[in-house]
């Protein structure tokens, strides 16, 4: 795997040349990008010893291979260690005033990881903090720094988390496998530096992003079904609850694809998006993008029938014609389809579905959830109940989680924005139940 390695200015970059050696030993050919500043605390020759490739953080190098657009176009993953403050804010505001933020820039969809490294307050400070949303709202994957000691007599968050950490998350995050256990960093990974810094003992290990190196579709919002050019047969979703999963999936570190039916609310930035308008558009969209997903999420709202004949003409209200008889026919099941489909293949892949109930006299909501969860034969199904000002178009949600692996109901409730972190939760769960740690 082609990655770009870029070094920030901070006393930590020289932890990151036994990162440096993480990577090359795992075979991976890796290009180092220091800053300016980084180059005070770790030389050149260091850099280009460890990666075996020239070092420069000029876009006045190699001008005749344009090296500013080439490096990020040609990057599988890139991953900024330390990511100072200074770093983190000329990222979020798109500056490209040397080769590092260049390549940034021009990364071509690949991953992008960031491990900062800075003091507590820096750290805490509301203008990184703002910095840091912004970019992950973006795609990019900031870590959270390791808690511990700092330089001087300082501790506390802010602390660069070790190489192996790094390299576990950044492994995960591209997809990559990690490198086989007891792996060696030789002591020329280890600059002296180290022999007069003390740096106190290690924080925990870096948790992996739970979803790190996924790709999770969602479906969001309700479907329309024409009748004429004006008029439609709809539903009363609002796409609240599918944006905040879409939002809390790409938290979680996953590559995030939403189907969009209509929504009164924005998609979150940092996913990719795609619209539908019908349950024929998002059957075919659903499908499509199920092939490569881990996870699939079918949150949208899902008309269940439409009508059998669309007029290609505004129908007119006329005194003397008879009312409208519009027949309707039904729409195509598409999570058992999901399901029927994933199977065939033996495909390893998570399925949840939605259900939106009211009781009646024959059953109460979990009751018909649960033969809906028998039928449609998904991993998951998050249940509640909907009416007249409940749920559709709210910003609060209550939900019932059942699995059909016969658990017990899982109850989550609170703003939507919880519901769905309870809801990423419990599929990180079940997934770490069935796929062995990398």
């Amino acid at each position: 795997m082609r990655i770009v390695l870029g070094v920030g200015g901070g006393i930590a970059a020289y932890k990151v040349a036994s990162l440096l050696r993480l990577f090359t030993e795992a075979g991976h050919d890796v290009t180092v990008i220091p800053t300016e500043a980084a180059t005070r605390f770790v030389g050149v020759a260091t850099w280009e010893a460890l990666s075996g490739h020239p070092v420069s953080n000029s876009v006045f190098d190699e001008v005749h291979t344009v090296n500013h657009v080439r490096l990020g176009h040609e990057a599988e993953l890139i991953v900024v260690a330390p990511a100072t403050a200074d770093l983190l804010a000329r990222s979020a505001a798109g500056q490209a005033n040397d080769l590092l933020t260049n390549t940034l820039l021009m990364a071509g969809g690949c991953p992008v990881l960031m491990a900062p490294a800075m003091h507590t307050e820096m750290w805490q400070h509301p203008a990184t903090q703002a910095n840091v949303e912004t970019l992950r709202s973006r795609g990019v994957t900031v870590l959270e720094p390791a808690t511990g000691r700092l330089t001087g007599a300082d501790s506390g968050p802010g602390r660069l988390p070790e190489p192996e950490a790094i390299f576990t998350a950044a492994m995960a995050l591209a997809g990559a496998p990690v490198a086989p256990a007891g792996a060696s960093v030789g002591p020329a990974a280890e600059p002296d530096v180290n022999a007069v810094l003390a740096t106190g003992p290690s924080a925990e290990p870096l948790a992996v992003p739970p979803l790190a190196g996924l790709t999770v579709t969602i479906s969001a919002g309700g479907t329309r079904e024409p009748l004429d050019p004006v008029r439609f047969l709809g539903n009363r979703s609002s796409g609240k609850q599918g944006v905040a999963l879409a939002a809390a999936a790409r938290d979680a570190g996953a590559r995030v694809r939403l189907l969009a039916a209509h929504m009164e609310v924005p998609a979150p930035a940092g996913v990719e998006l795609v619209q539908v308008e019908t349950a024929l558009e998002l059957r075919k969209a659903a499908l499509h993008a199920a092939a490569d997903s881990d996870v699939v999420i079918m949150a949208a709202a899902v008309a269940d029938f439409r009508p059998a004949d669309v007029s290609g003409t505004k129908i007119k209200k006329r005194d003397d014609v008879a009312d409208p008889v519009i027949s309707l026919v039904r729409n195509p099941d598409i999570l058992q389809e999901l399901v029927e489909v994933r199977d065939a293949a033996s495909r390893n892949q998570l399925i949840v579905g939605f259900a939106a109930e009211t009781g009646d006299a024959e059953g109460d909501v979990l009751e018909y959830a649960e033969a809906k969860l028998r039928r449609k034969a998904c991993d998951l199904l998050v249940v509640n109940q909907v009416g007249k000002d409940r749920v559709f178009g709210e910003d609060t949600n209550s939900v019932v989680i059942l699995s059909r692996s016969g658990s017990e109901p899982q109850e989550a409730s609170g703003s939507k924005s919880d519901v769905a972190a309870a809801v990423i939760d419990r599929i990180s769960a079940e997934l770490s139940r069935v796929v062995p740690p990398a």
